[in-house]
């Protein structure tokens, strides 16, 4: 299964206020325009630097970036 960067991220929703990663994940969810079908990093990424919510951190994003790839790998 290849999901898109918007599901795997969701899985992160729900955490602490204090973890970066739950805040962008919450953040997203409720970001209606955000890319859902992408798996794109160029694209997601364009996305957050132009048109996304200060909640929607590029820094937190590259590293969930690297999350999301390790886990598409592994899936394979």
């Amino acid at each position: 299964m290849n999901q898109s960067f918007y599901k795997y991220a969701l899985t992160f929703r729900g955490g602490k206020k204090s973890d970066g990663k739950a805040v962008f994940a919450e953040a997203m969810f409720y970001d209606l325009t955000f890319p859902k079908q992408s798996k794109d990093f160029e694209e997601i990424s364009r996305y957050i630097e132009e048109l996304a919510h200060s909640d929607i951190s590029a820094t937190i994003f590259d590293e969930m970036w690297l999350l999301y790839e390790t886990n598409i790998a592994f899936q394979s």
